[in-house]
């Protein structure tokens, strides 16, 4: 029995002694280590980064062990050193992230953003011919860009962003976070601002945009799109994810810090639009408001997604309502182009009756907006509720064509000469319809518009041959002189027409077709094909009767003293001499 209590005693005593040994050996391994882990701390991270985050984990590792047990006495002393040097690495390391985030903060050039976006293609505004032709850019410049994809440039090196993760993850651990934030915001936040600065980003208020003259500003406006897709698809996208990355699983408010960072920066760019979409309204704005728009609402999905949380609020708010304000200043603006259309009282007058420039602007104004289209469909349903967005767009453009017609038909009341002012409305109503054919606006505003339109160009140049030629045509007649029942001109034995009077017609005749020639030639019906149509309208009814006049009656003359001084033109002269009507030629120009 003594023997067993000897036994138990003695395994008791070794089982101690054992514990002693390895406690001694744990406790001497942490010494080793906090020695090791010193001379990494003291050299600093800045040439091997992770062996230095290494040590300072192998230092907490330290402080967790002899916190864990409250019986390692003389332990103090290495564990102030251990703190000591914990509070060393925390500088060291918040200096390594500064430098860092320094370093790797560089403004990207504008070469490279402008390289990142894709190149829709373009076609110059110039296509839209001033003659009405019917070449027209069949995009404007932002078409396409709202579903490509654009190449992102590198705003940190991939192998800095775990440093950066794990250096920030440090710092808040050691409860610097306020540091780490203030220097990750001021680093990206500079960055953000010097790039899109570089770019040509400017802060501008609404004086300095009123103030502006219209080439300038539209320059500006179409810079500012660029700048908002570069802005939103490639800067702030960017910055937004690399902050995710960077405080990716630590406890840090990276929303507020990309809020703060991006902030003055967005605002600056918005402040621009807003400054337009509140300027005075005029009718040259409505292209670029839609630009504007258009870009706005092709980045709303975006905006909306960068901008995502409670710190970012302010900023997504401002976007959206920039966009509303935007499609509210461009229906304003509509409403604007139909009444000063209508109203326009400007004092030129075409003298050869040719298309009014009011009619070619307005004209060229709606082929503009039917590149458009899409945009205004869009535009149309931020207002209106349950209707088809393409029947808005076609009331919308209806009404402008009344207003146009309605003004020309106040145009034409400036003529003193009936015949000139169907002539002018003529040609005017023309080029509106052949402008519709050769447009995407014949599919909106439909085959009875044209028809109903052709039908008055015809109108107009039946009543322009109606009262240009019924005194001629008269002359012509022997109906007024003695015969009866048809206006053809009668036998001279039975119809008592004398000689005299045949003189006096031919010479009535001459007169009045030199002076029907001599301004007629001045007046201008550009389409060639409507010019060769009233032509011949004209000598379909003219030569017949002249032919006739000159066979019946010319023998009177023929035989006389000075024949040619009465009959002076063949018929195929008065034909030759109509081939030079509607030209558009000046006095000097005439040919005879």
């Amino acid at each position: 029995m003594l023997l067993q209590v000897r036994t138990h005693a003695i395994r008791m005593a070794h089982d101690n002694i054992d514990k002693t040994i390895k406690a001694a050996d744990a406790i001497l391994s942490q010494f080793d280590l906090a020695r090791r882990a010193e001379a990494t701390i003291l050299r600093g991270p800045h040439e091997d980064l992770e062996g230095y985050l290494e040590a300072v984990g192998l230092l907490k590792g330290i402080v967790r062990f002899f916190s864990s047990s409250k019986n390692f006495k003389g332990s103090e002393g290495l564990l102030n050193h251990v703190n000591n040097l914990l509070s060393k690495s925390a500088l060291k390391i918040e200096e390594e992230f500064r430098q860092l985030m320094s370093t790797y903060s560089k403004p990207i050039e504008p070469d490279r953003l402008f390289d990142c976006l894709p190149k829709p293609p373009r076609t110059p505004k110039a296509d839209h011919e001033a003659d009405g032709g019917h070449s027209t850019h069949s995009e404007h410049p932002s078409k396409g860009l709202d579903t490509a994809i654009c190449r992102t440039p590198t705003l940190i090196p991939p192998r800095i962003l775990p440093l950066l993760h794990d250096i920030a993850q440090q710092l808040v651990q050691a409860g610097n976070q306020q540091s780490c934030y203030r220097i990750y915001r001021d680093s990206r936040g500079s960055a953000l601002e010097v790039s899109l600065r570089k770019l040509g980003v400017e802060k501008l208020s609404k004086d300095d945009v009123q103030r502006m003259q219209w080439e300038a500003l539209e320059a500006k406006i179409g810079n500012w799109t660029q700048f908002m897709r570069i802005a939103v698809k490639i800067l702030l996208a960017g910055e937004r994810r690399i902050c995710d990355q960077v405080f990716d699983g630590i406890n840090f408010n990276k929303d507020q810090c990309f809020a703060e960072l991006a902030g003055s920066s967005v605002m600056t760019l918005l402040s621009f639009g807003d400054a337009v979409a509140k300027s005075k309204r005029s009718p040259e704005k409505l292209f670029v408001l839609l630009d504007m728009y258009e870009v706005m609402h092709e980045l709303q999905s975006e905006v909306e997604v960068i901008f995502e949380g409670r710190f970012c609020s302010e900023m997504r708010e401002a976007a959206l309502g920039l966009a509303r304000r935007l499609a509210q200043t461009s229906q304003e603006t509509f409403a604007d182009f139909e009444e000063a259309v209508e109203k326009d009282n400007s004092k030129t007058i075409v003298q050869d009756g040719t298309v009014h420039p009011l009619t070619s602007y307005v004209i060229n104004y709606v082929k503009f907006l039917f590149d458009y289209q899409s945009t205004l469909k869009i535009l149309f349903q931020e207002f209106e509720t349950g209707s088809d967005t393409e029947s808005q767009l076609a009331v919308v453009t209806i009404k402008i064509m009344q207003a146009l017609q309605n003004n020309l038909d106040g145009k034409s009341k400036q003529y003193k000469d009936p015949a000139l002012t169907y002539i002018f409305l003529m040609n005017n109503i023309h080029y509106m319809v052949r402008s519709v054919r050769r447009s995407e606006a014949k599919d909106i505003l439909g085959d009875d518009w044209i028809q109903k339109h052709r039908r008055v160009v015809q109108q107009n140049a039946n009543q322009y041959k109606r009262v240009a030629w019924a005194k001629i045509l008269q002359t012509l007649s022997v109906q007024s002189a003695g015969s009866t029942g048809s206006s053809a001109p009668a036998d001279l034995s039975n119809s008592g027409v004398s000689r005299a009077m045949i003189k006096e017609r031919f010479k009535s005749f001459n007169m009045q077709f030199e002076e029907l020639h001599a301004k007629q030639s001045q007046w201008s019906v550009p389409d060639q094909e409507l010019r060769e149509s009233l032509r011949l309208a004209v000598a379909e009814v003219l030569l017949p009767a002249y032919r006739s006049f000159v066979k019946r009656f010319g023998s009177l003359v023929e035989h006389g003293k000075n024949p040619h001084k009465y009959i002076r033109y063949s018929p195929e002269n008065v034909d030759q001499l109509l081939s030079e009507f509607f030209e558009g030629q000046q006095f000097g120009e005439q040919k005879r």
